[in-house]
């Protein structure tokens, strides 16, 4: 049984996808305190050959609050104006249709939370590119928010019955293998690889939301080929 947590990201990239796709249960970490200027709220698109940000406007954020208490701001001239800088910018993209309607179902869906926003995209091109990982809240299994660092990782590995966590590369300095390995749990730490590929006539720009990928590779490649590119360390 492998399992990753992260926090719920807006479209994230991806290697956070890669991530979901290398393990038999994703816990949303949903339940730990909102980080300012982080990937909650926002991400990168491509907008005329460079990165931009696109962000969802909260109403109460605060690194006091946790991510599920964290409000998106109730109104729709937001989310069409996001639609719409999207829509300029990838109109022409070969897969634009199929992204474009899973932007606008997440948006449209009438969720209040970052949180719930976030988990709906997430299930959504989950569903789309066939990836059959288990995606579950924390909030609304473990009931361990007094633990913390690690050793509340691994009370969720263990409640999971897992036999291997997983980790972004990032994390590689905040964990102690032999604290796992005294739980009989294998600690790896995922490292994506992004592979380049054709975004309209630009050189590439890596590490983009994964909207950017959904645009212009098809639901194969992305599946077969890209979600592949990583090596656990």
């Amino acid at each position: 049984m492998k399992v990753a947590i992260m926090q719920p990201y807006f479209f994230p990239y991806l290697g956070y996808f890669q991530l979901i796709s290398a393990v038999d249960k994703f816990i949303i970490y949903d339940d730990v305190n909102y980080i300012n200027r982080g990937w909650i709220n926002r991400n990168n698109i491509l907008i005329n050959g460079k990165a931009n940000l696109i962000n969802v406007p909260l109403s109460n954020a605060s690194q006091n609050k946790l991510i599920k208490d964290t409000f998106v701001v109730d109104d729709i001239k937001w989310k069409k104006k996001l639609i719409k800088t999207v829509e300029q910018s990838y109109l022409k993209a070969p897969y634009f249709e199929n992204t474009i309607l899973i932007l606008k179902q997440t948006l449209n869906e009438g969720v209040n939370n970052i949180s719930s926003l976030n988990h709906l995209s997430i299930k959504l091109i989950c569903n789309y590119l066939e990836i059959e990982t288990e995606i579950i809240n924390s909030s609304t299994r473990y009931n361990n928010c007094e633990i913390r660092g690690q050793d509340r990782i691994i009370n969720i590995c263990k409640k999971e019955n897992a036999t291997h966590y997983i980790n972004p590369i990032g994390g590689l300095s905040m964990y102690e293998n032999n604290k796992f390995i005294s739980h009989n749990l294998i600690l790896s730490f995922l490292q994506p690889h992004l592979v380049p590929y054709k975004q309209y006539k630009n050189e590439f720009v890596p590490g983009l939301s994964i909207i950017d990928s959904l645009m212009f590779c098809s639901k194969s490649e992305i599946r077969d080929t890209l979600l592949q590119q990583y090596e656990l360390l």
